[in-house]
């Protein structure tokens, strides 16, 4: 696999690119943003979020805007916000410094399967999938009050408008939703969602969930239990019969 790594800084670098030859890996080094952004296309990248010409994050938006290329992020930050922006914008994951290869590589094998599995669905012939209603149309969708999730096309919308979710916020909404209102432990989410026996921090998921909320636009969609994990469930709304003052009639009172 051809790998782009794109880091400034050369004594991460250096044993970085070393470690990922001995797995195998072929790794191209771009020491900047535009460096990285002038790079030809890899199977994967590594994203450094401190770059000396711009920020991580601007180099993701970009990456993001002209491909569906896997990105992981490489950061020393410890502000959540960042992380939480990095996945809003699209990439599949993070990873915090210092860090081993061998945690970089099982990330980068888990990602790698996760966007085979959910890339393009086509037929035994290669051909895409029927578009007829009949056949493909409102079977595949689930609805949780005016939550919509299509599995079969990757597409959430809520109120019936759109929901662009990054591919590990898409695989966390439908872990959640195969039973609406159920709590799932942390650690069957992370079984499901990323992959079985994930030995990595489970810090991920609480950044993933904060993502997912803020893009459902109410905190109050995934439910914190706390000391066992979350549940999706309904915001509740205001009953709109019971707000609209009665109107007499002239009838008898």
């Amino acid at each position: 696999m051809r790998v782009l790594l794109i880091e400034d800084d050369d004594r991460v670098a250096g044993p970085l690119m070393e470690g990922l030859h001995r797995f195998g890996f072929t790794v191209e080094h771009a020491r900047s943003g535009t460096d990285g952004l002038a790079a030809p296309e890899a199977a994967m990248v590594l994203l450094d979020l401190g770059l000396p010409d711009m920020d991580g994050i601007d180099v993701c938006r970009a990456l993001r805007a002209r491909s569906a290329v896997p990105i992981i992020m490489i950061t020393a930050r410890d502000d959540e916000v960042d992380r939480v922006l990095g996945l809003e914008l699209g990439a599949d994951d993070y990873v915090s410094k210092p860090f081993g290869v061998r945690e970089l590589v099982a990330r980068i094998r888990a990602v790698t399967r996760r966007t085979r599995l959910t890339g393009p669905e086509t037929g035994h012939d290669g051909r895409q999938p029927s578009t007829d209603p009949a056949r493909s149309g409102m079977a595949h969708v689930q609805r949780i009050g005016p939550l919509a999730i299509d599995r079969r096309t990757r597409q959430v919308r809520l109120n019936e408008s759109p929901i662009a979710l990054a591919p590990k916020e898409f695989d966390l909404l439908t872990c959640l939703a195969e039973d609406p209102g159920a709590v799932c432990s942390r650690r069957q989410i992370l079984d499901t969602a990323w992959e079985p026996n994930y030995f990595g921090p489970t810090k991920t998921l609480d950044v993933h969930i904060a993502a997912l909320r803020r893009k459902l636009g109410d905190s109050a969609w995934i439910e914190n239990i706390r000391g066992i994990g979350f549940r999706l469930v309904s915001p509740p709304v205001a009953d709109a019969a019971s707000a609209t003052p009665a109107v007499y009639d002239g009838g008898p009172r």
